[in-house]
């Protein structure tokens, strides 16, 4: 095995990381709705028709009434590295619930595993520089995070509509450059099958460059988050 960077502990969370892929990798391969994107370097999968055009509607309205400037724990909006705006949606409204509970039944996931849906819209010229979901050790909110939850192991995003211009999802490393569709479902596992938080899945949201873009995202920990 190769060796691992000193400062991303290699054994962190390393065997819930190890259990939850391993319940996702099974779940969606047995699924024939779920496209696995090509690549050997990251599980990411695809799901069509995840939502509908009346859900996708619903939703949107539900985040332009949560929309906040977003932040990135430690950075906030002004640091220009997120310039989107987002707001946790409603966890108990009855339809946020249903698409939130459809996301644990497709991934095969208990429910308090789950954080709160997020809601994201970008408008043009915003965008979400490369970054990775999962947690680094060297920042404020590490231990924090790790005790209560424990590593991003999944990343559920939906995108809600079509975007004129711009506003691809990009895996940097990678080469994938995946085009917003309403209603389709991405998921990816951010660690490697071995359990180790994989560097391969730092992505961004490419800047708007007409219209708007509007997505849900949903994390996953390794035990149960509060």
């Amino acid at each position: 095995m190769a060796s691992q960077s000193p400062t991303i502990p290699a054994d962190r969370d390393r065997l819930g990381l190890m259990k939850v892929g391993r319940q996702v990798r099974e779940r969606l391969a047995a699924n024939p709705t779920a496209y696995r994107v090509p690549s050997e370097e990251v599980e990411l999968w695809a799901i069509g028709d995840f939502m509908s055009p009346a859900e996708c509607q619903k939703m949107r309205d539900l985040i332009d009434a949560t929309a906040k400037p977003s932040v990135v724990f430690d950075l906030d909006y002004s640091s220009g590295y997120r310039t989107s705006y987002s707001g946790n949606v409603d966890a108990n409204d009855p339809f946020v619930k249903k698409i939130s509970r459809r996301i644990d039944d497709l991934l095969d996931i208990e429910s308090s595993f789950g954080e709160t849906i997020q809601g994201q819209r970008y408008m043009p010229g915003q965008e979400f520089q490369p970054h990775h979901d999962w947690f680094h050790p060297d920042t404020t909110y590490w231990e924090l995070e790790m005790n209560r939850g424990g590593q991003r192991s999944i990343t559920a995003m939906a995108f809600l509509n079509h975007v004129e211009g711009g506003g691809t999802t990009d895996f940097t490393e990678l080469g994938i450059s995946i085009e917003p569709k309403p209603g389709v479902l991405l998921v990816w596992n951010n660690a490697k099958p071995d359990g180790i938080t994989n560097p391969a899945t730092i992505h961004a949201g490419r800047p708007v460059t007409a219209g708007s873009k509007y997505i849900i995202t949903k994390w996953y920990r390794t035990k149960a988050w509060y």
